[in-house]
């Protein structure tokens, strides 16, 4: 089967692979998209799904929440070019639209094309002259008085975050709110795609495992030529992974390299706990990019976010988890038009 430029194109688009290995991907699988897209996981060139490098939709993100905490609005609108999402009439658009949105908490992007504000939008719209779109928002309510909400906007408005925790009462609740605040801080910059490991889908962990630890591989590769220190291989890409009997091996495992090296048994105690969280530790590397609760905590590397919310809250004598949050980054997923990709691709591959 002849492979295409519009070929490479789409399996370029869906795996972020360079040209040429996705080139070789289709000639090696017969044009089968499944399989490339497989055959490049399995060698670990192909990237993770997110594709933040490659956005191009321009816009703002709006964010408002309650003057007393009780709940909180992200939207996202896109615009064609940033010249435009600079324009005042757009900026003013972006603050109208997140507060309609708040006050009448609509259902979803149509509800809000449908309404008595959507003839407002359109006509706001055609006066700025381009293209533009609202593309998403997202609402956090509080459930009662023990729920703490905060957010976080970005400088540049093109990441806004916002974050809900559970808590033992409503005095821990009111005092939690800086930390969320810190924490959405966090996520905007960390970018996790779901609050916690055991949201992920068996077949997605499954699927990624192989390609990922090929991908550390591949890094210890260029490190050894280097001459730096290699990471860990590990055997495990997530908690999800790790059953009591994995754990348990791992221990055996860690047991039986102290006895080899001659280690007394009786200070085998002070060893293997620090060796097992180093093994959690490798073998948790998905989790750690996309999870937010079990991502490192940017203000304190010995923690996970979920710790450091443990440990705020009982700083004020109560307990706290994270139960829900939103990330809106601009124009994330969208990907830039290249003009003559077509061209490009078969000047490469001639």
């Amino acid at each position: 089967m002849e492979v295409t430029a519009a070929m490479v194109k789409e399996l370029r688009t869906a795996t972020d692979a360079p040209m040429m290995d996705c080139k070789k991907a289709l000639v090696e699988n017969e044009g089968d998209m499944a399989k490339a897209t497989e055959w490049l996981k399995e060698r670990g060139i192909a990237k993770a799904a997110n594709k933040s490098d490659r956005i191009a939709a321009e816009g703002l993100v709006g964010l408002k929440i309650a003057d007393d905490f009780s709940k909180a609005t992200v939207v996202e609108i896109n615009s064609e070019t940033d010249f435009v999402a600079q324009n005042e009439g757009f900026k003013n658009l972006v603050l109208k639209t997140t507060e309609e949105i708040f006050t009448t908490s609509p259902a979803d992007v149509e509800s809000v094309k449908a309404s008595a504000f959507g003839a407002y939008f359109n006509e706001s719209v055609a006066k700025i002259g381009e293209k533009i779109e609202l593309r998403r928002f997202g609402n956090i309510v509080a459930d009662d008085e023990t729920v703490a909400i905060n957010g976080y906007v970005h400088s540049n408005n093109r990441i806004a975050v916002i974050i809900k925790a559970k808590c033992d009462s409503a005095k821990t609740a009111t005092g939690l709110r800086d930390t969320l605040k810190q924490v959405a801080m966090h996520a905007s910059a960390m970018k996790p795609t779901t609050l916690s490991y055991k949201d992920f889908d068996a077949a997605y962990v499954a699927s990624e495992t192989v390609g990922r630890i090929e991908a550390i591989k591949k890094e210890n590769e260029e490190l050894s030529r280097l001459k730096k220190t290699l990471k860990n291989v590990p055997q495990y890409i997530s908690m999800s992974q790790l059953s009591d009997e994995v754990i348990a091996q791992a221990e055996a495992d860690i047991k039986a390299v102290l006895k080899e090296q001659g280690k007394p048994e009786q200070i085998w105690d002070k060893i293997v706990p620090g060796s097992l969280a180093r093994f959690i530790d490798d073998n948790t590397t998905l989790d750690k990019e996309q999870a937010l609760l079990d991502q490192t905590y940017v203000l304190n590397d010995k923690l996970t976010v979920a710790q450091a919310v443990t440990e705020a809250a009982k700083a004020l004598g109560g307990t706290a988890e994270i139960v829900d949050f939103i990330r809106l980054e601009v124009g994330e997923g969208i990907e830039k038009k290249v003009d003559d990709f077509a061209a490009e691709v078969a000047a490469q591959m001639s």
